[in-house]
């Protein structure tokens, strides 16, 4: 008898945990599935961006660099958005990414490619405090102060910046910016569908991100936030 209630226990707990896996694995496809589906009517072509307008800046996600030079992914995202600056789908471009130590520096290496293409300095806001996709369109919101936006980034990434920006109260565009294949993008994808997951909640519980400060609105001169 205690052998066979020792199995009935087990058995019982397995099927919890089947369960539960189950229910998990559905959560998760489920919030992926309704991410992507809210959001990509929003997904346009750089020529339909470019016709929009009062857009108050063109806002491009940071995506690593090597030393003073963009990664492929970044390199791509600052010529779609440096084309719809020149387009006219904004005048204003604003480089959101991760410059929180000395030696690691997303945003220069990206107003310094900007301006290498033409786009004049005050036209360049850098955000030194977008460490995360989240953070950045929070900051645009309430230290940029930006209301209409266009956002680039991958295609795969675009789906969660754009649910993000609606929940946060921005109307945000997005021009995805993939016209090459890039090293390790299956693990990235795996790595998105979780982030997806995560930014679902966080934008229901609205956490400040980890700076804040002062407004600099986008509308003035984006030389304000160069390195003192």
């Amino acid at each position: 008898m205690r052998k066979q209630s020792v199995k009935k226990v087990l058995l019982r707990v397995f099927l919890v945990f089947t369960i539960l896996a189950l229910l998990g694995a559905a959560s998760v496809f489920g919030i992926n599935i309704y991410i992507k589906s809210s959001t990509k009517k929003k997904i346009l072509t750089l020529e339909e961006a470019s016709a929009l307008e009062g857009i108050d800046c063109i806002l491009i996600l940071g995506a690593g660099v090597w030393g003073e030079r963009p990664t492929h992914m970044l390199e791509d995202r600052l010529d779609y958005g440096i084309a719809l600056y020149k387009a006219g789908a904004s005048n204003r471009l604003l480089m959101s990414g991760d410059h929180g130590r000395k030696n690691y520096d997303e945003v220069n290496v990206m107003k310094k490619y900007a301006i290498g293409e033409g786009v004049p300095s005050p036209d360049v806001f850098m955000d030194h405090a977008g460490f995360s996709t989240y953070e950045s369109l929070y900051r645009a919101r309430d230290i940029f102060e930006a209301k209409r936006i266009i956002i680039v980034t991958q295609e795969y990434h675009l789906y969660r910046a754009l649910y993000i920006a609606d929940k946060l109260g921005l109307e945000a565009y997005g021009v995805p910016s993939n016209p090459r294949s890039y090293a390790g993008q299956r693990a990235r994808d795996i790595r998105e569908v979780l982030a997806r997951v995560k930014d679902f909640f966080y934008v229901i519980i609205k956490p400040e991100p980890t700076y804040l400060g002062e407004s600099i609105p986008v509308s003035g001169d984006g030389d304000v936030t160069n390195d003192k």
